[in-house]
């Protein structure tokens, strides 16, 4: 859900997701404020219950204060935004809950550091509620696709998790323990849930790359011994096959005959999908990044995403019946072409696009430059995650220069093969976590012992997200030559669905802003010019504000892009 509204000095825009609240505000002719004391915005957030009484009011808090202000603080601890106000024009609200209404203040805080001040008439106020989990049908005549899409926490390395487990190391064999069930953030427990849908007279049909998280094994079992019948591609050729055997026989899915291994050697068996049935009609499919492993459920950044539309699973059904036939790249290409073409241009308004690969020809780059083609056309805002390398495809597109926002997160720093160019509005972040020391007044993190590939593995891209035409592509595939030409994967384009990327964006923002500022620290640190002090708030309006007003700055286009969005 998203609204804007003006207040008497400032204009403002909510952008809210599942779990996160998206801010944006700017004032109302687009200058600068002109008060030399003002010492940033603080944010009041107020809950209401479904019956509209107010739950709770306070001023929302963060990490980030001055220096000489409250220093009996021990690192790590919270500060109001009233008395440690935000230096920016934008502000997500990462502990939002799903289906709850909020309204929030954005006031003005003037004065000085010992003496902040709220200017309370020239605050700006807005309501917004959170998406629920689940996309409720509330119009039986409305036959848009509805989508479930649920993100894990996806980020150990940081201050939450040291304040509130002390980074303590995770149990993966115990998905209940309080520190698992925060690692996952509802994502086990949804897809958990979704096997649990199919009962007598329903059916699973799976293809799952890594298939080695027991609990989720046993879920398939369960759902067989309830009556639904169930059949499970897995990869049976690359080094996770001795896992993945070992699971599915401790399970007893092979006594059940609900496996099939995929023995192709060429490429990568790399679909994590599960297509719901009821009797022999395809009603939804679980799709997104997330394998079923310990760390791709509680590890590295995921995304489980649920589609429900008969025509979109059943399109997944086929697919799927290619795969349990077990051909090879060169069989699948003409099917998968067939079945879902690359759009001509952009697809249609208000549509869900399947591609399903292997799809082009060994030496053919048709698919994989649509999703250029496609990062090219933002007019404001992009937000690209790369789990590995950042192919030359997108490279070529992201070293030019204008004036969108085109924000990167990828699991490791750029390669010595990876170039994207000059444009200050390439904003790029790798993973990263706190070390000792590396931040007056933070916590030391700790490192994700879930995962070789520590931080990213989500593949989605946004496209010009805050408009009302959006385009979301996500899935399996890692934007990668291999993943059209010869692997098994499968993406989703949504185009025209303001909901779901409104929930995409929200998480974008969280994974980014959380890796960006320790990949800053880290690359200082490398560069041997780290600066513990960098972390507090500055005491004058001149050293802040400024930035935000500088035309060369993304950070001035964001506060224009993000709270004024072209439509």
């Amino acid at each position: 859900m998203r609204t804007k509204v003006k207040g008497s000095e400032l204009k403002a825009a909510a952008y809210a997701g599942t779990y996160v609240v998206a801010l944006a505000w700017d004032t109302h002719n687009g200058k600068a404020p002109t008060r030399p004391d003002l010492l940033g915005f603080g944010i009041e957030r107020t809950e209401f219950d479904v019956a509209g009484a107010e739950v709770e009011r306070y001023w929302l808090r963060g990490i980030k204060r001055f220096q000489n202000k409250h220093e009996e603080l021990p690192p790590g601890t919270l500060v109001s935004t009233a008395e440690h106000p935000v230096q920016g024009f934008q502000w997500a609200d990462y502990t939002a809950k799903s289906g709850t209404r909020y309204r929030y203040r954005i006031v003005p805080i003037h004065g000085t550091v010992k003496n902040p001040k709220p200017d309370d008439a020239a605050a700006v106020e807005l309501e917004v509620t959170c998406e629920l989990e689940g996309d409720q049908l509330t119009d039986p005549n409305d036959t848009a696709v509805r989508h479930d899409v649920f993100f894990n926490r996806g980020v150990i390395g940081s201050q939450a998790y040291a304040r509130k487990f002390e980074n303590r190391e995770p149990d993966p064999d115990n998905p209940r323990s309080p520190e698992m069930q925060w690692l996952s953030r509802g994502l086990f427990e949804a897809l958990v849930r979704f096997i649990g849908l199919a009962g007598d007279g329903m059916g699973l049909r799976a293809a799952l790359y890594e298939f080695h998280y027991q609990p989720v094994a046993n879920a398939f079992t369960k759902a067989i011994e309830a009556g639904a019948d169930v059949k499970i591609v897995y990869d049976a050729a690359s080094s996770y096959k001795t896992d993945n055997e070992a699971t599915i026989d401790a399970s007893g899915l092979r006594d059940h005959d609900a496996v099939i291994g995929r023995t192709v050697s060429e490429g990568i068996r790399h679909n994590k999908f599960i297509v719901l049935l009821k009797g022999d009609t395809p009603i939804a499919v679980w799709t997104g990044s997330t394998n079923v492993s310990a760390g791709g459920i509680f590890g590295h950044s995921n995304v489980g995403h649920i589609v429900w539309d008969e025509d979109v699973a059943a399109k997944y059904l086929d697919y799927w019946q290619r795969l349990a036939d077990n051909l090879t790249p060169t069989k699948l290409r003409p099917h998968n072409q067939t079945a879902t073409p690359v759009p001509t241009g952009k697809p249609p308004k208000r549509s869900v696009t399947p591609l399903f690969s292997a799809r082009d020809g060994k030496d053919e780059n048709t698919t994989l430059q649509w999703y250029a083609d496609r990062l090219a056309e933002a007019r404001e805002v992009s937000c690209t995650t790369f789990a590995f390398n950042i192919d030359d495809t997108f490279q070529q597109v992201l070293s030019q220069d204008n004036d969108v926002i085109r924000y990167i997160v990828k699991d490791d720093p750029l390669g010595e093969t990876e170039s994207i160019g000059n444009d200050r509005d390439v904003i790029f972040a790798a993973g990263a976590y706190l070390d000792r020391d590396a931040l007056s007044n933070f916590l030391q993190e700790r490192s994700n012992p879930l995962n070789r590939n520590r931080y990213i593995h989500n593949k989605f891209m946004l496209i010009d997200p805050l408009s009302d035409d959006p385009l979301v592509i996500t899935g399996s595939a890692n934007f990668s030559k291999p993943s059209q030409r010869i692997n098994d994967e499968n993406m989703l384009v949504i185009r025209g669905d303001t909901r779901v990327a409104d929930i995409y964006f929200g998480e974008y923002l969280r994974v980014f802003d959380h890796h960006y500022a320790r990949y800053i620290v880290r690359l200082l640190s490398d560069a041997g010019r780290s600066d513990p002090d960098a972390g507090y708030l500055k005491p004058r309006a001149a050293d802040w504000v400024p930035a935000h007003f500088n035309p060369n700055s993304y950070k001035s286009k964001r506060r224009k892009y993000f709270a004024s969005p072209k439509k």
